[in-house]
């Protein structure tokens, strides 16, 4: 017992112990951030069985939903309601580069006046153009008149984004869009499913969101594996240590022979040189300086000890 403990006393090192906190760290950050993919999943699902529920109800007054300064709640949304009023034209809000299909275009918001003097604003649905500041009398004309209209409710939206310059805008919030007509407006808008009379050009329908999950829960799966994988990796290096030794510690011999891949039945000791036998005589060359004699040949001694 003492003996393997003693074999994994490096773990106590200063290296080991700064790499166990290492993992630590990633271990709860992976765990993290799979929890809030996972967290974002149940919020999604949430969202979508909203959206299916109340998509597809008997519409409602819109002031039973939608009243000046009230946020829309959460419950809310797309909830089915009908508003009767006449546009106001002149104030049509463009709201820039909302491309389908890759197609470029804008989204047509007009305020709708209400008999009570309330005004709704309604996005009555996507028109494809290349010219993000088009002019509103370039756009297909609203009903004339009082006119019935149902749709979905929607929240504003917020930020810079929202900000309006002349007739256009990013993003549709009723508080910005009633400060720059000067009117009282229902906090939250309409997305536009039908109107009564209809228009003589219709515009795009206003798209639904998307219902389906996501890729979340993939995600967060993704994450918690990286943990794992630390974990093991970690686990993996000490028991590699504890077996072999710290890496730039072994032997040559085990370097050489490809270890722990290589063969393990061959001695630590570096291998020994060859013997190289001593050589058993020179041959010296007779270097003849008479005319005729050849030069540099090389001749061997006779029987007689005369060349």
């Amino acid at each position: 017992m003492r003996s393997w403990l003693s074999s994994w006393r490096f773990l106590l090192s200063r290296r080991w112990v700064l790499f166990f906190l290492a993992i630590l760290v990633v271990g709860y950050g992976t765990w993290w951030l799979g929890e809030w993919q996972f967290g974002r999943l149940h919020d999604r699902k949430e969202r979508n069985a909203i959206v299916v529920a109340n998509e597809d109800r008997t519409p409602i007054p819109v002031t039973e939903v939608l009243a000046p300064g009230r946020e829309v709640p959460e419950t809310d949304e797309y909830r089915l309601v009908t508003a009767t009023g006449t546009y106001d034209v002149e104030d049509t809000i463009v709201v820039r580069y909302r491309t389908r299909e890759g197609a470029p275009g804008v989204e047509v918001v007009v305020p709708l006046v209400t008999a009570e003097g309330t005004t709704v604003v309604v996005d009555r649905g996507w028109f494809g153009t290349d010219d993000p500041e088009i002019k509103p009398e370039e756009l297909p004309a609203p009903p004339a008149g009082e006119v019935t209209v149902t749709g979905w409710v929607r929240a504003d939206g917020t930020g810079d984004s929202t900000e309006i310059v002349g007739h256009s805008t990013r993003a549709i919030s009723s508080t910005t869009i009633g400060e720059a007509i000067d009117q009282e407006v229902l906090t939250g808008f309409l997305a536009l499913k039908s109107e009564d009379p209809a228009p003589d050009t219709a515009l795009e329908p206003v798209e639904l969101p998307d219902l389906g999950e996501g890729p979340h829960f993939f995600y967060g799966l993704q994450w918690w594996f990286f943990g794992v994988l630390a974990a093991g990796g970690f686990g993996y290096l000490a028991w590699d240590e504890r077996k072999h030794g710290r890496r730039g510690e072994r032997t040559v011999e085990k370097k050489r022979t490809g270890w722990p891949f290589g063969r393990g039945d061959e001695d630590d000791e570096p291998q020994r040189p060859r013997d190289i036998p001593p050589s058993t005589g020179t041959i010296t060359p007779d270097r003849n300086d008479a005319a005729g004699d050849s030069t540099n040949a090389a001749t061997r001694p006779n029987s007689s000890g005369r060349p």
